[in-house]
């Protein structure tokens, strides 16, 4: 298994520096990758005769598992087909070819009669590709997640043309499917027997220990640039907009626009609304104003800058810099900020007009942009005219009528495009979730809190004293025996101190307001929002929060503990501007299989994350390491096992979607990669005579594995996967 880890790792090295075409050739479709898989399934059947698993159920099923997986990937690869044809309107068609040329037939004809791109309302973002064909005299719509089946073939939509062609993926593998899933069948119940049966190592552990853990923005003095009240901006803010492929608040915008700029959605007090109101209403003093952030030495020496930050002016005053192609990551950063805000500038970035032209079609447009020529005169006038009125209300002073121009224009949205604006709690929820993620401040205070209370636990002495009782409850067999101690009597006599307490109520507040955040993300845009790397690092945040909960009962140092890595969760989440807007869902995601992956993967995270904790503090205190390795085998079984459903889970969604269960992309590899390395320590621990310091060094460097799994394959390796 150390040379397959190699390997796969080996493999995501290569498809990133050659291309998945090479890496596929010479790794994974290679003849010796082949013959070490089939080594690894003679070796799970060695195993199951050797030791006569069929006398214990869980075990057989388990080392079954491998076996008919591996065998089913066998079956897929030497008589599964897989390809695409492309369908024209009108035209039959029964030839289908893989990515090498060879062609396959089918044994009937496929017809396109139309296809369709289905858009969001009131958007051009696309919300499905539907084709609709008929096969064999039968009609059939395909879709994205709506795949047809017809006599063992499958069919998916792929892909579109501009002609209006639909392409189409198609599979045929009824053999190599039916003996996976069969395989991935005898794995979940092989777990779940694995918790249920009294013999299994899992059950021992349990006996003597409760389940899971034993783990125990200044205001500025500056003077800031003319900008409107923040009431009035507020009222700006309500306007609808079409920005990102959506109809969303102005208010969304603002936040974006000022976090793009400043890398914090407000500035120097001013909300993202007085913000982005100062650029459209006072722009020659916002020119001045050193708003824009600049990231890289090199480049801020090339702008004559000596702090992070710069005016629009300066950078104008260096435009020849621009003029050079090829230029820089960092400088092609700071093009993109001077465009957004000239986009700005120029009322391009505000459609917030809604229009219908002469065909019927509802669109949004700014004031500069070409309108309808079935616009009347009045609207024409409206649309041209009222920003410059605006401006004239600002000179005067006049923001009590500006507020009435801004409510009007929103009666005037609502009267040209209600069938498109969204509901009013949708409205509010994204509102108010924009009112709650400005800033970094929670990461950093949740953070700070965590390394303080994690030194508390790890250096508070009462914590190290073990109690002289102890029994040995595992067979003597195994030549281990763990010390069960009553965790209560630890520290205090037994009682929660106070830190502890303070750390409880911290971390169910945390909890709580993640849970609200991800819940107004939800109702904002539609969709459970887990497609993403801070949706999923928001996800992580909250199973630590619940899982360090349930744990406070017995072990009242988990939620102390805990906040360290809920601060390093929300940390990452809001690290380089990754608090991403609400958007649709790419077609694709939008599957009840994608919440049910996502979640149970970040479970798994979360408990791979207390191991790992836990072990650091084994590595600290000596006198705990017994303990603290038990605590960790109740974690890493239900976190081995969650893994391993989430990956199944995946294998299935991509089948469902793509129809194929395992591409050997970089996150699946690494996913699988991560399965393999938290396996040995469970092998480890069922050894006579194994060294309890070496674990847990062990439990604390196995970690890499998911955070390559996670932020390697999104930063570096790259993939269908990767969060970009």
């Amino acid at each position: 298994m150390v040379l397959v880890v190699v390997v796969l790792a080996a493999g995501t090295i290569v498809e990133k520096l050659s291309g998945t075409e090479v890496a596929s050739s010479a790794v994974y479709n290679s003849w010796w990758f082949i013959l070490l898989l089939a080594l690894v399934g003679v070796s799970a059947i060695v195993a199951i005769v050797r030791h006569k698993m069929w006398h214990t159920p869980y075990q057989l099923l388990l080392y079954g598992s491998v076996v008919v997986i591996l065998l089913g990937g066998g079956l897929s690869t030497w008589t599964g087909s897989r390809g695409s044809m492309t369908l024209q309107k009108g035209v039959p068609n029964n030839v289908f070819a893989n990515e090498n040329g060879k062609e396959y037939r089918l044994p009937f004809t496929v017809t396109l009669e139309r296809f369709e791109v289905v858009t969001y309302p009131g958007s051009h973002a696309p919300m499905d590709f539907v084709s609709h064909i008929s096969a064999g005299g039968e009609r059939a719509v395909i879709s994205m997640n709506n795949i047809y089946k017809r006599r063992g073939y499958r069919f998916y939509q792929e892909d579109y043309d501009a002609e209006g062609n639909s392409t189409l993926s198609v599979s045929h593998d009824p053999l190599g499917i039916a003996v996976t899933y069969s395989g991935f069948l005898l794995l979940i119940v092989g777990c779940i027997l694995m918790f249920l049966s009294p013999r299994s190592h899992f059950r021992k552990l349990l006996r003597g220990l409760p389940l899971l853990l034993l783990l125990m923005g200044a205001t500025s003095v500056f003077a800031t640039p003319s900008t409107l009240p923040r009431h009035t901006a507020d009222q700006m803010g309500r306007i609808q907009v079409l920005y990102n492929g959506r109809v969303c608040p102005l208010q969304t915008l603002a936040k974006d626009f000022t976090t793009k700029l400043y890398g914090n959605a407000t500035y120097q007090g001013l909300s993202s609304e007085q913000v982005l109101s100062g650029w459209i209403f006072y722009y020659g003093e916002w020119c001045e104003e050193p708003v824009i952030k600049i990231k890289g030495d090199h480049t801020r020496r090339q702008l004559g800058m000596e702090g992070r930050y710069t005016s629009l002016n300066n950078l104008l005053a260096h435009q020849s810099i621009f003029e050079g192609k090829p230029y820089s990551k960092e400088m092609a950063a700071v093009n993109e900020k001077v465009s957004l805000v000239q986009m700005v500038a120029n009322s391009k970035l505000l459609k917030i007009y809604p229009l219908t032209d002469t065909l019927g079609t509802l669109g949004w447009y700014s004031q500069n942009d070409a309108l309808p020529l079935s616009v009347d005169d009045d609207a024409y006038m409206f649309v041209r005219k009222q920003l410059g009125y605006c401006q004239e209300l600002v000179v005067k002073g006049d923001f009590e009528t500006l507020e009435m121009v801004f409510d009007k224009t929103c009666q005037y949205q609502q009267k040209q495009a209600a069938a498109v604006i969204p509901s009013a709690a949708r409205i509010g929820a994204e509102r108010l979730y924009n009112a709650l993620t400005t800033g970094r401040w929670l990461a950093m205070l949740v953070m700070a809190l965590g390394i303080l209370f994690f030194a508390l636990n790890v250096f508070d002495k009462s914590r190290t004293e073990v109690m002289s009782h102890s029994d040995c409850t595992m067979p003597r067999r195994q030549n281990v025996c763990y010390e069960e101690t009553n965790l209560y009597a630890i520290g205090n006599g037994g009682k929660k101190i106070v830190h502890q307490r303070i750390a409880i109520v911290l971390v169910a507040l945390l909890t709580l307001f993640v849970l609200l955040v991800i819940a107004l993300r939800w109702i904002a845009g539609g969709h459970v929002p887990m497609a993403g790397g801070f949706d999923s690092m928001n996800l992580m945040t909250v199973m630590l929060g619940i899982v360090a909960l349930c744990a406070s009962w017995r072990h009242p140092a988990a939620p102390s503990v805990s906040l360290l890595a809920m601060g390093f969760c929300q940390l990452v989440a809001m690290m380089n501007g990754s608090n991403p807007p609400v958007t649709h869902l790419m077609p694709v995601l939008n599957s009840p299989l994608l919440s049910l992956h996502v979640t149970i993967i970040m479970i798994a995270y979360a408990l791979f994350l207390f191991v790992m904790l836990s072990s650091v503090a084994a590595l600290i205190l000596p006198t705990q390491r017994v303990l603290l390795e038990r605590t960790n085998l109740l974690l890493l079984y239900p976190a081995v096992t969650l893994l391993s459903i989430g990956i199944i889970i995946g294998a299935v969604w991509a089948n469902v979607s793509w129809g194929n269960y395992w591409s050997w992309d970089p996150k699946e590899v690494w996913a699988l990669i991560t399965l393999i390395v938290y396996l040995y320590p469970l092998y480890m621990a069922r050894k006579e005579r194994h060294s309890h310091t070496l674990f847990h060094f062990y439990c604390a460097v196995a970690f890499l594995s998911v955070v390559i799994t996670y932020f390697g394959v999104n930063l570096i390796l790259g993939g269908v996967h990767a969060y970009n």
